[in-house]
């Protein structure tokens, strides 16, 4: 064995390989340039046409009906938790209030019992409505346990998509327990385009795209207020989730003729971060901490994963973001910070229009190198002194 050889981690009879995260890869400027103000945006999923490739993460501290009208009336859109505090609650102000005030070690313990009452199929509807008479587009999400009763009524509502979600979501479920939920079935059954997520590689995004999948969401565990990882040990760092999804999806459009947009969800609250799913091959991004610090989020300067009041294994936490700007200064700016959390779709336009791709699909091709040390090279001062990405 030479001196810079390693031994593998894992014995022969099991496979190792690296992955990697955003904060380790960097993109290559093109040799040709674009005018950020020629590069498109738009992204689609089935006949709905997005003019930004951002969704409001399917969370209470994100996405209400105020929100997902706002976010759909710039251009994006906003996914509506069904099994939320919308659907629990006529009027769910007490309840997001109760989560915000909980002191840190209460916070658990007060989300399971914010969330123990149970859905209200009469509120689903009626969230829907009230999206919907906003002019915007209604997309909706739930968990593949409750999709057989809530997307139908959903859809019945006139909710524009359905987003069926959860930690990993598999069209090959077993369980001893209770029928297998065929993802396939619901797919079939629905007449609205039939969102699925999360996957974290390329066995589980083809298995979501032969079921019949509008749109493949990837990510598991690497949102802000997530725990997954650590109360399960499992995920796969995001770069490289995307990347795989992303050479499935092509896989798939080359054998059938049919693009199926992948969404980055999780790990992405800044510009850099955006620009770098894109060109890993995601269409549009997911945002949760991001969205959940603009002045019109629900949470309250708070953010907390979904699967935080689990009756059984709590896999999220509640985290502060603060407020810092509304959603419009977030998604367009102008921003007033220098960290690349405001005017996302500006540095998206601007990233994009360095790699020389006009739009999103171009960016796919755009070059990515490996570049641990992109975010500290030359930036001694900004970490002495705390400022740009030294904070």
């Amino acid at each position: 064995m030479t001196p810079d050889a390693a031994p593998p981690f894992l014995p022969r009879v099991r496979a190792d390989r690296r992955a990697y995260g955003f904060d380790e890869i960097a993109l290559v400027p093109g040799a040709a340039t674009v005018d950020p103000e020629d590069v498109d945006l738009s992204w689609q999923v089935g006949p709905l046409r997005f003019a930004l490739p951002f969704l409001g993460a399917a969370m209470d501290s994100v996405t209400d009906v105020r929100t997902a009208v706002l976010l759909g009336r710039l251009g994006a859109a906003g996914v509506l938790n069904l099994e939320g505090v919308q659907t629990r609650y006529p009027d769910p102000e007490a309840a997001l209030e109760a989560v915000a005030a909980a002191p840190p070690d209460e916070v658990v313990a007060r989300l399971q019992e914010v969330y123990r009452p149970p859905v209200r199929e009469d509120l689903v509807g009626a969230r829907v409505a009230a999206i919907k008479a906003g002019g915007v587009p209604c997309l909706v999400s739930v968990t593949p346990a409750r999709a057989a009763q809530l997307a139908p009524l959903a859809q019945q509502a006139g909710a524009d998509a359905v987003l069926i979600q959860s930690t990993v979501s598999s069209d090959r479920h077993r369980s001893r327990r209770r029928g297998a939920t065929s993802l396939r079935e619901l797919v079939e059954r629905l007449e609205v385009p039939v969102m699925i997520g999360n996957c974290a590689t390329a066995e589980g995004a083809r298995d979501l795209l032969e079921a019949g999948a509008a749109a493949v969401f990837v990510g598991v565990g690497p949102g802000a207020a997530c725990t997954s990882r650590r109360v399960l040990g499992v995920g796969v760092p995001q770069a490289t989730a995307i990347a795989e999804a992303a050479a499935a999806r092509d896989a798939y459009f080359r054998r059938t003729g049919r693009y199926v947009p992948i969404v980055a969800d999780g790990g992405i609250g800044v510009g850099g971060e955006v620009a770098k799913a894109i060109a890993c091959g995601a269409d549009a991004v997911m945002l949760g901490s991001a969205l959940a610090r603009a002045e019109e989020a629900p949470g309250r300067g708070y953010h907390w994963g979904m699967a935080t009041p689990h009756p059984a294994l709590p896999r999220g936490t509640r985290v502060r973001v603060g407020t810092a700007g509304s959603l419009e200064q977030i998604l367009l700016g102008p921003a007033v910070v220098d960290d690349g959390s405001q005017n996302l779709a500006g540095a998206l336009r601007l990233a994009m229009g360095l790699c020389g791709a006009a739009d999103l699909r171009a960016m796919h091709q755009v070059e990515i190198i490996l570049a641990p040390t992109l975010a500290t090279e030359g930036k001694r001062l900004q970490f002495i002194q705390g400022v740009g990405q030294g904070r």
